[in-house]
């Protein structure tokens, strides 16, 4: 299996060039221009490795490794800097980055860092499944089992891999049927931070949509998932 990997950087023939040597050793690879961008990307789709320039518009690399952290703790992080100091060093190592590398870090620098990068992940993955081997599969009255650990829902051979947040909304709402959530509560809880109950609204609600989307083919889930009008959502007990 291909490991999927993004690029982040703000000049656009740093992004092509990290870009190309990267899907020349067969990675799939998404480059984005900025910090924002890049949550975005994390969000919505597994992201295993990023590649994070640290100065940039708007959110700085340290920004997007906090939100990132919280988001996704599986993703590694490489940081990619013209700007070396040894104050950014240490609190990138502090937020847990994988490596550190002054520009122009040369094609077998990036390449080895990324390959050691990646074999953490996969040590620390398999460290966290001996850890979480008492993770409950949610089963359902019709056979749909959700295996939280691995964020896979399935039922009579069909099967829907969820990404991260939508995997962590789920997890919240089966373990916690019959509770009505606020927007701004469901986001502090899959996203990791407190946000105003309109910016809450206006994240949730494309994340929901995805969800729900994702569950069509699982309907003692997907009719489960209830708008509470002003509110929030609440995932309803099964009949």
């Amino acid at each position: 299996m291909k490991n999927n990997l993004l690029i982040v950087d703000d000049e656009p023939i740093a992004r092509q060039s990290l870009s190309d040597i990267l899907r020349l050793e067969g990675y799939l690879v998404t480059a984005v221009a900025n910090g924002e961008q890049a949550i975005e990307q994390v969000r919505n789709y597994s992201v295993d490795l990023i590649v994070l320039d640290l100065k940039m518009p708007g959110m700085n690399g340290l920004d997007v490794v906090q939100v990132v952290n919280q988001i996704s703790p599986d993703t590694e992080i490489i940081l990619l800097t013209a700007y070396g100091s040894m104050e950014s060093a240490v609190e990138a190592l502090r937020q847990r980055v994988h490596d550190y590398l002054l520009k122009p870090a040369s094609p077998g620098q990036i390449l080895e860092s990324v390959r050691r990068g990646l074999e953490r992940r996969e040590a620390r993955l398999k460290q966290k499944e001996k850890q979480d081997a008492d993770v409950p599969v949610f089963l359902t009255s019709d056979g749909t089992e959700v295996d939280l650990m691995r964020r896979i829902v399935q039922r009579n051979g069909q099967s829907e891999s969820l990404t991260p947040a939508e995997g962590q909304l789920l997890k919240v709402f089966l373990e916690n049927p019959g509770r009505v959530y606020s927007h701004r509560e469901l986001v502090l809880l899959v996203q990791g931070y407190d946000v105003s109950q309109r910016e809450a609204q206006e994240i949730l609600r494309p994340l929901v949509s995805r969800l729900r989307n994702k569950l069509d083919s699982f309907p003692t889930l997907l009719e489960r998932i209830v708008s509470v009008r002003g509110t929030g959502y609440i995932f309803e007990s099964e009949a």
